[in-house]
């Protein structure tokens, strides 16, 4: 059994680090219900903007000319870029281990594959594994605007345009409530031909009023694709940002209670060992004055 020094010590220590854990899930609380109401007022505009450009893309015949919207060039390896939004701090369970395993995990290799990270803690595991990160946004994680995520498409689309990308995928992390994120990979551009027709498939499926004539556009076509498209892609990243802020502090908060909870069961029972070895320690002094009273008499 340990000594009632050692056990007084680790109890400190515990009771110190509770206090630490408790400040962290006040100050993650604080945080998440301003990121929270974010999310959720930001929300239903994104998604409205996805379903908008993949509806007007699926009756737009799929113009294979523009540089957003291409055909499959066949089985060969294709160079995916992946903007993945993490965390700049730890302490929040696992969800950057979450939003790192959607690639360690998925079909992204490392020679194949170019990261585009948001937040530390993602890039600096990445790395380690090997995969090349181009730039480093961590301080978006901050405070994100849409500035920001216009910034990250900018470099996105040249990178696609150049063609030193083929594909880009958009890793993070959705709010659903507060206990519950959900780690999530979407394929944000180019929109592949092969997917437009199943859209346009889908649609055709379901039961229509009247018939249904191809997507009409003023100005040209290729100039308002090339202007909503980009426009689309910044609102996606935004939106994903805004989510992974909320996420962030849902997570921290969830790990910090269950910190803080666990703390206070050992503090529990190192109270219980504490008073067992005093305990002992009071009963072998008596059992040793009254063997030293019986050696003198």
């Amino acid at each position: 059994m340990a000594s009632m020094r050692d056990i007084k010590r680790r109890r400190e220590s515990i009771q110190s680090t509770s206090q630490i854990t408790k400040a962290m899930k006040l100050v993650s609380t604080v945080k998440l219900q301003k990121a929270k109401g974010h999310a959720e007022e930001t929300k239903p505009y994104f998604d409205k903007m996805y379903e908008t450009v993949s509806g007007m893309l699926a009756h737009s015949g799929g113009s294979s000319s523009n540089p957003y919207i291409r055909a499959d060039k066949g089985d060969g390896p294709k160079k995916k870029g992946v903007i993945v939004i993490s965390s700049n701090r730890g302490l929040a369970g696992g969800y950057n281990s979450n939003v790192v395993k959607l690639i360690t995990q998925g079909d992204f290799d490392t020679e194949n594959t170019v990261i585009y990270p948001v937040g530390r803690k993602g890039m600096e595991h990445l790395q380690r594994l090997g995969y090349r990160c181009e730039g480093d946004y961590s301080e978006v994680m901050n405070k994100p605007l849409f500035g920001d995520a216009v910034a990250i498409g900018k470099t996105v689309s040249s990178a696609l345009e150049s063609g030193e990308i083929d594909e880009v995928y958009l890793a993070y992390t959705v709010f659903k409530n507060t206990v519950t994120q959900i780690p999530t990979l979407i394929k944000i551009l180019p929109f592949d031909e092969e997917d437009l027709v199943s859209d346009t498939e889908e649609d055709s499926s379901k039961e229509k009023k009247g018939a249904e004539a191809l997507m009409n556009y003023e100005p040209e076509e290729e100039e308002t694709l090339n202007y909503i498209i980009p426009l689309y892609m910044n609102s996606l990243i935004f939106g994903a940002l805004v989510e992974a802020v909320a996420s962030e502090n849902g997570a921290r908060m969830q790990a910090m209670d269950s910190a803080t909870s666990n703390a206070e069961e050992m503090i529990g029972t190192l109270g219980l060992q504490y008073n067992r070895a005093r305990q002992a320690a009071i009963t072998q002094e008596l059992t040793e004055i009254v063997a030293g009273a019986s050696a003198i008499s």
